[in-house]
């Protein structure tokens, strides 16, 4: 017998007929409805599933790094502070989900590869936006996106802006002049470390108190940067344990593509200047 006091069961005796209902809200019709196994084996649901919602917390993730570069460029920074650390704990969900993908054995993902053809987290051009808005850019890793020419626009349109990372020197060099190639360099191209930008952020350092906005900024960002490198390592180890070093079905190296990318530094002089200080 229910208690008639109960809200749930007041809420379970309501009808939504004509009225948005849950289901209606976040459309879960198409996204239930999106996971279309091309084979008989019991993992590929896993793997689909862990891809898509990977895709989806990117998307939030760029909603969040575009909001917080605009707000960077504005009177005010304090808001892009939030936005950023939401980014960082968007990364730290990311991470949760190798633990379930590492549940699924090299026989799981033997038993459906071949239906994977040529697909590959590498054709990601959520996760390509992600690495060029926070600053790792490189014109080449265009080329897997050139046969969708609305990707193309996008990844290009994101090369002309400048990434979070040009923002945030920008919003250092009103406090701390830096000098005129830092700031005026391509913004196509990645960020090259500076020793006068070292040497400003290090200012910072020394003086919080000074300079507590940008001082803040600066860890936001690290913090951000830090939690992106976990995702690449727990994304290397992940694969390693699943397929060894099989080449990946998307053609690229596999574990030692993925190792090389360990090594890439969004904010190098952030990283650096915690040696000299």
């Amino acid at each position: 017998m229910t208690d008639p006091y109960d809200p749930a069961a007041e809420g379970a005796q309501m009808s939504f007929d004509g009225r948005m209902s849950y289901g209606d809200y976040l459309q879960l019709g198409k996204v239930l409805d999106a996971q279309h196994p091309l084979s008989d084996a019991h993992d590929e649901m896993l793997f689909i599933i862990q891809h898509q919602t990977s895709e989806l917390w990117m998307r939030l993730a760029i909603h969040e790094i575009s909001a917080a570069r605009r707000q960077l460029q504005g009177r005010d920074m304090r808001p892009a502070f939030k936005m950023l650390a939401r980014v960082s704990r968007i990364f730290e969900q990311l991470n949760n989900a190798w633990d379930v993908l590492r549940t699924m054995t090299p026989s799981d993902y033997t038993a459906f590869r071949k239906a994977l053809g040529q697909s590959s987290g590498f054709q990601s051009h959520q996760y390509r936006q992600i690495e060029f808005m926070l600053g790792n850019r490189n014109r080449a890793m265009l080329r897997p996106h050139a046969h969708r020419p609305e990707v193309m626009r996008l990844l290009s349109d994101e090369l002309a802006l400048p990434s979070v990372y040009d923002v945030a020197l920008r919003a250092l060099d009103a406090a701390i002049p830096l000098p005129p190639e830092v700031l005026s360099r391509d913004p196509a191209l990645p960020h090259a470390e500076s020793a006068a930008v070292a040497e400003a952020w290090s200012a910072v350092y020394r003086a919080p108190e000074t300079h507590w906005e940008l001082y803040e900024l600066a860890e936001k960002l690290v913090d951000l940067e830090d939690y992106f490198r976990r995702w690449r390592f727990n994304h290397v180890t992940t694969v390693e344990r699943v397929i060894g070093f099989k080449r990946g079905t998307g053609g690229t190296g596999g574990v030692s593509y993925l190792k090389r990318m360990l090594e890439v530094e969004l904010f190098p002089e952030l990283w650096h200047l915690r040696t000299d200080l």
